[in-house]
Parts: structure tokens; sequence; C-alpha cells
């Protein structure tokens, strides 16, 4: 309450006590007098509170409006990664109408290798894009033109097809309506809905007694319970009051009824009323008003809503629920039909009006209601980064807009992958149907953007979101931090280092002996520091971690992405740390771009409920790693998919040939399964696993991998190509002898070094190529 109001109330009790007073001293000794004064004391002190409730309410902000959340805008121009089927998809999402001639904003026409289409204005960051036709036409995979309509029409060369939106942040009672000036309102629809809620409006003071006595009539008569209220005191029952049915509520709702119109206009009380109703449940958010009804029922503004489909609206004031068009056509159908007779009946529109709208279908869009969203898991992402900067309130209440960077595509061939793989691995390893959980998480490779998000294996659940917050050991995935903080020790550790491989049994005082051990079961002796990690072997990886210091480790971990303090115990080194799918896909997101650290972001702009801009999250780059070591790092990664333990993503994809960098995870007893990965354009992490912590009987690569793979091979991806960085050069080693080879030796192979690592000394193999070579060379010159 403002100081200004609170002392006005202040002012009004002061007077109301002096008057009191006054009123005492002279009526003192008159019992009867007396008693009817107080009566009259109260009463008007009864009504200075309810005054003070209605005025308080209409003067202060009526509503609170939710912030509206919005996936990424789907920019279209030659060249984008897009085909015709994405494309139609796209536009169904955002429940484009398929039309023989697409000039009605919302409209498309597909054809043969193109789609002409009439897109919506829409409001964005960076100001209103206006209504166009367009012809966009595709070549295979990509947009290869963006027109204008028709034949020869002038090139375009980029142009935003509107958001979806894909939830909202809701107040207490998750309602949601869009708000409508009256101006703004068809005037059939206010005529309808006073010829069918309140004759009188223009008439009464807030009750009809007419209209009151008539109800009161019809109720004691066995007709039915009849309401008689008037649409203000329809409004003040919604705005103030309970919806229980007692003579105390109808008491208060007809007293505050009579101060409403005593201080506002009809048009105010009408405004607020039509902007107020409710008028229909989307699973668990109340659809209010008629602004945000027309697009529920219709998928259109109110003021483009033809006669028939105003009169259905104003039909289900009476009881949304019964009259729920989706639900119960035929109750919808003939109460709307009632509402057209009434406006005949009142000479608003001709019979042969009545007639013609009473003879169409209700108009109901088909689609299925997805409740406050149909991505929960991506919207609690959302919240949490807005909770950084936004109080809880303005969340809830002052309608702002907030741009994300979910790309729709994405997110659905996520849920998809990950549901139909969790069932075939149940099936196959003869599990309890549904015994399976799993999370996903997509992010774009440079530009660290969550592009998808699923918290668990019903995507639409809005509770524990295991992307977010399922904190499980990561197991192999923590090796590339072991082997990054080695390779940025180049004077002792190259891709070509020999590890020792042999058994080894730590003894700690006051604890037990940790004795790590390979998947295979086997010691390997010595190994090239490359193969321990594209093999996964633990032992080797333990002694290298331990000489390197487990601090030194973990330290590199956080760097790598972590935002908080892991502890350090010799089996950190081995992954025993507990992260959730985020933290992780954070790591591996600095990993594949290079050692650049980019916070993982799911907003990209905000503005408020106007369209003003408010605040934007630009792309932030910290440099946490060397590109060479990084780029060394990658490499062996690209090997771990092309010839160690991720080398069943062929099954999937060409992985070997796109590049694909990955690393799988398996913890003890086969509890969680992971697989984290990155290609040119995308990095995701798939974790598998039960809530209750049981064995799964799933590595890394037989379960977390195969989703990873599913997905990855619908997503399409671009080659990962890293170029060599400044200070990096590819010499040939050759294996038995791990010096300076070439092409010729046996099994020899190309790594990276950083400069003055590599082997400065030649292998025998080498040296008597190329001394042939020379001998050939001399013998012709």
């Amino acid at each position: 309450m403002s100081t200004y109001r609170f002392r006005r109330l202040n002012a009004a009790v002061a007077r109301f006590a002096a008057l009191a007073r006054s009123s005492w001293r002279a009526l003192r000794g008159q019992p009867l007098r007396i008693a009817a004064l107080l009566g009259v004391l109260l009463l008007s002190a009864y009504l200075l509170y309810l005054d003070f409730t209605v005025r308080d309410a209409f003067e202060g902000k009526k509503f609170a409006l939710p912030a509206r959340v919005y996936a990424r805008a789907l920019e279209v121009y030659p060249g984008a990664k897009i085909s015709l089927n994405d494309f139609t998809g796209e536009l169904a999402r955002l429940a484009y109408r398929e039309s023989p001639e697409p000039r009605e904003p919302g409209t498309f026409r597909r054809e043969l290798q193109a789609i002409e289409l009439t897109t919506r204005e829409f409001q964005f960051w960076d100001g209103p894009q206006p209504s166009r036709t367009l012809r966009v036409r595709f070549d295979g995979k990509r947009v290869s033109a963006v027109n204008g309509p028709g034949e020869g029409k002038a090139a375009v060369d980029i142009v935003r097809i509107e958001p979806p939106l894909i939830g909202g942040i809701y107040p207490g009672h998750n309602e949601d309506r869009a708000l409508l000036r009256l101006d703004q309102v068809p005037p059939a629809l206010i005529e309808a809905l006073i010829a069918v809620e309140d004759r009188k409006f223009y008439e009464h003071w807030g009750v009809d007694p007419r209209g009151l006595a008539r109800a009161a009539y019809k109720t004691v008569t066995g007709q039915g319970v009849q309401g008689g209220s008037t649409i203000t005191q329809q409004l003040v029952k919604n705005f103030f009051l309970t919806p229980e049915r007692t003579l105390t509520r109808k008491f208060n709702e007809m007293l505050m009824s009579f101060l409403l119109e005593l201080h506002y206009d009809k048009n105010e009380i009408l405004e607020t009323y039509i902007n107020e109703i409710y008028l229909g449940q989307d699973a668990n958010r109340a659809i209010h008003g008629f602004g945000l009804a027309s697009h529920f029922y219709f998928d259109r503004p109110l003021e483009q809503l033809e006669l028939h489909q105003l009169a259905l609206l104003v039909a289900m004031v009476k009881g949304p629920s019964y009259y729920d068009p989706r639900r119960h056509p035929e109750r919808a159908l003939a109460r709307r039909n009632l509402v057209l007779q009434e406006l005949a009946r009142h000479e608003r529109i001709s019979q042969e009006q009545f007639i013609a709208h009473k003879n169409q279908p209700l108009g109901v869009v088909p689609r299925a209601p997805v409740g406050t969203s149909a991505y929960p898991a991506f919207l609690q992402l959302v919240y949490r980064q807005l909770r950084r900067d936004y109080q809880e309130s303005d969340l809830r209440s002052e309608g702002l807009k907030v741009f994300t960077t979910l790309d729709p595509q994405a997110q659905a061939l996520a849920e998809t992958a990950l549901a139909r793989r969790l069932a075939e691995l149940e099936r196959i390893h003869r599990l309890p149907a549904k015994s399976l959980e799993a999370a996903l998480v997509v992010t774009s490779t440079q530009h660290g953007e969550v592009q998808a998000l699923v918290g668990g294996r019903d995507p639409r659940f809005s509770g524990f979101n295991r992307a977010l917050d399922a904190e499980r050991p990561v197991g192999s995935l923590v090796k590339p931090a072991v082997y990054l903080a080695a390779l940025e020790q180049p004077e002792q550790y190259t891709l070509a280092t020999l590890l020792d491989d042999s058994k080894l049994v730590l003894r700690q005082r006051g604890t037990d002996d940790w004795e790590p051990k390979n998947y295979d079961k086997q010691f390997h002796g010595e190994v090239p520091l490359r193969l321990a990690l594209v093999h996964s072997y633990n032992v080797s990886t333990a002694r290298l971690g331990l000489a390197l210091g487990v601090d030194l480790v973990v330290d590199r971990l956080e760097r790598l992405g972590v935002d908080r303090r892991l502890t350090a115990h010799a089996s950190s080194v081995l992954g025993t740390n507990a992260l959730s799918p985020y933290e992780v896909a954070q790591i591996y997101q600095t990993i594949a771009d290079g050692g650049f650290r980019t916070p993982l972001r799911a907003i990209r702009e905000i503005t408020t409920a106007d369209g003003r801009p408010l605040q934007r999250y630009p792309l932030r780059v910290e440099q946490v790693a060397s590109a060479a070591p990084v780029y060394l790092l990658t490499r062996a990664l690209q090997d771990v998919v092309s010839e160690g333990t991720g080398v069943g993503l062929a099954q999937y994809l060409p992985a070997a040939e796109l590049g694909i960098a990955g690393k799988t995870g398996t913890t003890d007893g086969l509890r969680d399964s992971w697989f984290a990965g990155f290609s040119g354009d995308h990095v995701a992490v798939a974790w598998i696993g039960r809530d209750d912590n049981q064995p799964t009987g799933l590595t890394g690569a037989s379960g977390a991998m195969t989703v990873w793979g599913m997905l990855m091979a619908q997503l399409d991806p671009e080659p990962m190509l890293p170029a060599a960085p400044e200070g990096v050069e590819v010499v040939w080693i050759d294996p038995a002898t791990r010096l300076r080879g070439d092409a010729k030796c046996e099994g020899a192979i190309e790594l990276p070094f950083i400069k003055g690592s590599a082997p400065r000394e030649t292998a025998a193999c080498a040296g008597a190529v190329t001394k042939t070579k020379g001998w050939f060379r001399r013998l012709f010159e």
C-alpha cells in the first residue's frame, strides 16, 4: 500500500472516530437510540472497509501478469541448415494453418520443394517485425532461397519466424491472461455479453433488483437455482470473494458492487471484467479473459474472430468446464446458438445473420492442452537463471518476455531418442519396465547455448530434474581433466609418453587400501598416454593422476566449469566425485571450444510486457586452458570414438569421418552409464541410471552412448575439424621405438605435439626410407 493511500485511510478513520465520539455524547442515557447508532456506526465502518478494499484493488495494479517464456526464433536465410519437413514441423509448433492462399498471418501452403507462408507480426528484442508473405525454397537439408510471394520476387536476406511460446512463470494460482483495452474488443462481443449476462448493465448501480427477484422466484418455485448476478457482481465475486454460496458472501457482493459503481464508470468495470473472467483450464494453467481465450480456443487474436466464434466465448462464461467445446461440443454448440438467438431477439443481428452463423461449426482448434509448459525441465533452468537478476514478484506479475535458447526440434529429437532407447535397453537386458531413468543436455559448441534439456524419461514431469539435480559419480568422464593437466606439461608428457599400467595398491593411514582395476581385469604394462585415454585404462590413469597431484586434477575440473569446491581424494582422479549432467556439459563445452569457457546459458534477452528491451545475456568467454594442450586432448578424444571405447558410435552415424570426440563413463557396480561428446556444432551429455541407485548392468558404451548416438544421428551434426593452433606440430611416430618416423614405418601414426616436445631422434625405419628416397633422387638428377 502506498504512503499516500495509507494516510488517506488514517484520515478517514480519524473522521469516523470523531463522529462517533460526538454522537455518543449527544445520545448518552438513551439505550435504544444508542443501539441504533452503534448499528449505523458498525455498518458505516464495514462499508468504509469494503470501500477501501475495492478502491485499493482498482486503483492499484489489477492483474498479475506471468513472465512469458519463448523458444529461440528460427532464422531463415539461404544456406540455413533446415529441411522442408523440419520447417513444416516448426510451423506446426506455431499452430500455422494450411491454406490454398496463405495471405492471412499464421497460414502456409506446402509445395514440392517450397513453402509459401505469411508470418505473424512480432515484437522482438531489437524492435517489431511486421507480418510478411514469403516463399522459402529448399534443396535437401538446406534453404536454397527466400523470396517474396510469386515468381521473380526480390530475394530476402534473412527473416525470423516468431518464436514458439513454451511456457510462463505464473502467479500463485497459475492464472494466465492477455490484457485488452476496451477499444480492442469487438463491439459484437460486448453486445453479446450484455444481451446474455446483464441486459441492464448500463442502467443499474451494480445490482439489478428485478434480476434478483426473478432469480429468487425461480429458485423458490423449483425452476432451478438462478444466479441473477450482474456483470459488476460477477466481477466482484471473481476479483474479491470466495466462490462459496452463503448469504454473507452475497451481501458483501452486493455492497461491493454498489461501491464499485459509485467510484468507477461502466467502461472501466466492463474492461476489467473482460480481462478477469475465467474461461477455461489448460492443465494446471487457468485461462482468464477473452484475449487469452481467443488464442486458446481459436489460435487467433480476438479482433479476428467471426460472430459465431465470439458467441461461443460468451456462451462459456456461464460454465467454462460444462460448456468446454473440446470435451462437450454438443453442449457448447447449443449454448452458442442460444447466445446468437438472444442477439437476434434484441435485434443486435439480423435474422439472416443468425441463421448463417448458427449453421457454422464451432471452429475450435483441436490441439490438446499442454499445461503450464511442455518443457518443464528447461523452464526450471530458465527460472534459476532469472532468479539471479529478478525478484520473485517481478517474474510472476510484471509480464516480462523471456527469449531463450531452446531449439524445439533438438528438444523433440532428444526426448524421442531417450524414451525409445530406454525401452529397448530394458527389454534387451531384462530389466523391469520403467526402472531406468535418464537425462540429456544438448548445447551449441561455440556459443554455450542450451538447445535441449531432458530431466527424465517422462519429459512432461515437472518434479525432480535429473539433468540439473541428479548428482552422480561421473566415472571415466573425469579422465580428460587428468590428461589435460598432464599435456599442459609438455616437457614431461606428450601423447606418446609411456604410462605404467601395472598393479597399484595405495595404502593410506586411517582408510582402506585403494586398489584400482581396469574394466577388462587386465594390466597392460607400459602404454602410450594416448592409448591409456582411448581405452580408458583406470590403473595408468590413477598413477598419472597421483603423479600430477589430486589437487591439480580437481583444480582443472573446476577451471573447466564446475562452480563448486570438489573433494580431493585419490579416487577423485577416477571420477568418484558426483556431478550433474548439466555440470558435465559445462566441462565438455569448454573442451569443445578449445579451452574457452563459455558459461552455459538458457536466456538470450528479456523485454518488458510492451516490448521495451530490459536485459541482454551476451556471450561471455574466458580462456581457462591453453589452446595447444586442449587440441591434443581433443585429438585423443576423437580417437576414443574411432578406435577406443566409443567405437560403437559407428552403428548410429559415421562418427570417425565426422571427427566426433567423446568419452564413455561407467561407475562401480554398473550403477551409472555416461557418455559425453561433441561435434562441430553440438555438445551433448547423456546419463542413464536408477533413482534407487541399484545396478543397471550398463556400461557407458552399452547404455548412455547408444542414446547419444541415436540423438546425434538425427541432429545431422557438422564435422569436428579443429585447426591446429599456433605452437603445435604434427609428427610421424614409429610405435616400435616411439621415435620420429614416417608413413613408411610399419604402424606409424601421426600425432600432434606442442613444439619442442616431440622426439628429436629418428627411428631406423624412417632413416632407411629417407636414404632410399635420397638415393633415387640423386640417381635421376
